[in-house]
């Protein structure tokens, strides 16, 4: 592509927030690199990582690249704010460092931008990679939600982060919540489709990592406590008294009897299941209560789902 050519297209700043991500930012990187559409900006925002991820991204010599440390570790999503900051482009758009795009990702996703003033949001399908089974599968099958998303995000959310691209003027008014850790990007996007119509492209453009750092108990554990803080504001919040939450309520319930099931605390877990609410889908678990502990954990390694 000519330079003047690509000059007059839109700058597209990609996020990538990162700790101790050496492991894997190298093929994020190179995804980025590799993209058809040629005009972005790459803002590499370290959080405090202490396993030489900067002696990986050194290797990189693309002026388009731009390198930030901080020197405390922050919440994931207030990190996010803070690379945001640092962003010079009109788009914004976010890469993790163990996660990585197709070619052909951003391409795709400015023409909607191009084509039409009125796009503000877009999102996309994707593939989901199991490192531990070496398997991806794709990660929806049925219809990805555009519109008025709310309750279908609230109900079931599939907005993943790593395929967003979003008007940079959007967070003048809106931030990521600094406290979460792990529903950052849920709740985001959620507050997003009160406001905002929100595109989706049905062709996966990325792939998501399972492994084994984001398979701990410790995660599960955080993701519960958010979503408690989560469903607890939103319940006095004027704005959401027309939605559904109760697939909050479920899904909390559910991650509780997983939990307590990793940890082989069985008799909490079976006090779980017979707790308000009560739907079917929640007794799957009912069986895992009778078997060993060690399988359970070797369902867990290999990246069971709710």
């Amino acid at each position: 592509m000519k330079k003047n050519k690509i000059k007059k297209l839109p700058l597209v700043s990609v996020i990538l927030n990162c700790h101790n991500g050496k492991k894997y930012i190298n093929e994020s990187i190179r995804s980025v690199l590799n993209q058809s559409y040629e005009n972005w900006e790459l803002i590499i925002f370290d959080n405090n990582s202490n396993d030489n991820t900067k002696s990986e991204i050194s290797k990189f010599r693309d002026k388009r690249i731009r390198y930030f440390r901080t020197n405390k570790l922050y919440n994931l999503y207030h990190a996010r704010n803070l690379a945001i900051k640092k962003s010079k482009g009109k788009l914004i758009s976010f890469i993790d460092a163990d996660d990585w795009w197709l070619n052909n990702k951003l391409e795709l996703q400015v023409k909607l931008f191009l084509n039409s003033k009125k796009v503000e949001v877009v999102y996309s399908n994707l593939f989901i990679f199991n490192e531990i089974k070496n398997k991806y599968k794709i990660f929806s099958r049925k219809k990805l939600y555009k519109g008025k998303i709310t309750q279908p995000l609230i109900n079931d959310f599939k907005m993943p982060i790593l395929t967003t691209i979003l008007k940079k003027d959007i967070f003048k008014s809106n931030q990521f919540d600094k406290r979460f850790n792990i529903i950052g990007d849920f709740d985001f996007f959620v507050r997003l489709s009160l406001k905002k119509n929100i595109i989706s492209i049905q062709e996966p453009l990325a792939f998501y990592r399972i492994h084994s750092s984001n398979l701990t108990s410790k995660r599960l554990d955080l993701t519960i406590k958010e979503l408690e803080i989560w469903l607890k504001e939103k319940f006095k919040n004027k704005n959401y008294k027309f939605f559904n939450l109760k697939s909050v309520c479920k899904l909390i319930q559910k991650l509780k009897i997983k939990d307590n099931l990793i940890k082989g605390n069985k008799f909490q877990a079976f006090k779980e299941l017979f707790k308000k609410p009560y739907f079917i889908s929640k007794f799957k678990f009912i069986f895992l209560i009778f078997i060993p502990k060690s399988y359970i954990k070797f369902l867990w390694r290999k990246g069971w789902e709710v």
